[in-house]
């Protein structure tokens, strides 16, 4: 009889106030950080991304050998049929599937969150390596003492703008949003069962700053409660409140984006 994966998860704030949503099966957790809107979309990223979460899981729940591609691109289709939703103008979901089944760990992987194996980090850098000026110039205007203010607002209005163009679309970027043609553009592994016998997962908006103050020992990470992990997620809260508010130091779209941390171990 196979184990199934014990699993331990943190969320801050609580996840009925975040964009980021975990969901769990016997033998699966996924991911998922549904992505800010800073221009109108019809419904909340919110609601997005634990619709989507939500036929995940029943389609995982529902067939244990289902592939996860497969699982996504159904869940994508359902989700923008029942929000009634409409390409380029919609909410989006970064998507992180682990899942064992037999003697492997599948690890499926759309958008920026971030897998840590023993041996190997997966994360979705095509976003990232677009060319997209207002990127660049809204970090440079943080970085050189500019506020959040309504030059700051608009740059992300118009940043997300110029990501929709691209998104779902070859030569750009792949996301979870109305296209089910985008379950067959993740990043997808295969590993033995035996060669990892844990993994961290996180949303961007814990792991970036984990990183910036060094909370990276994975391996003492993986054995870690609710509560450990929540005081992980507590400890960056508090420094982007006192040291780096105006994210001059660490330039990102907000004070505070929404963080999730979550371990897997396999016996």
């Amino acid at each position: 009889m196979v184990t199934p994966i014990d699993i331990a998860a943190a969320q801050l704030p609580p996840a009925r106030a975040s964009d980021d949503k975990v969901f769990t099966t016997r033998d699966a957790v996924i991911v998922l950080d549904g992505a800010s809107a800073y221009a109108p979309v019809p419904v909340s990223p919110s609601m997005y991304a634990e619709t989507l979460g939500g036929h995940l899981r029943d389609h995982l729940d529902h067939d244990a050998g289902i592939d996860l591609a497969d699982a996504l691109a159904d869940a994508i289709a359902a989700t923008t049929l029942q929000l009634h939703l409409t390409a380029g103008v919609s909410p989006s979901s970064t998507v992180t599937i682990l899942r064992r089944r037999g003697d492997h760990v599948e690890v499926l992987m759309l958008g920026d969150n971030l897998v840590v194996l023993p041996d190997r980090t997966i994360t979705d850098p095509r976003l990232d390596h677009l060319d997209i000026p207002e990127r660049e110039h809204y970090r440079q205007r943080l970085a050189d003492g500019a506020e959040f203010d309504e030059t700051h607002s608009g740059l992300l209005v118009a940043l997300q703008r110029r990501q929709a163009e691209r998104r779902n679309r070859p030569g750009g970027y792949w996301i979870a949003e109305t296209d089910p043609a985008a379950a067959h553009q993740t990043i997808r592994t295969t590993i033995p069962i035996g060669q990892i016998p844990w993994a961290v997962l996180a949303t961007d908006g814990a792991y970036k700053p984990m990183e910036h103050l060094g909370i990276t020992g994975w391996p003492a990470i993986s054995t870690l409660t609710e509560t450990g992990l929540h005081d992980i997620l507590t400890r960056c809260h508090a420094w982007e409140d006192d040291v780096d508010p105006d994210a001059r130091i660490l330039p990102r779209a907000k004070r505070h984006d929404d963080k999730t941390l979550v371990t897997a171990r396999f016996e």
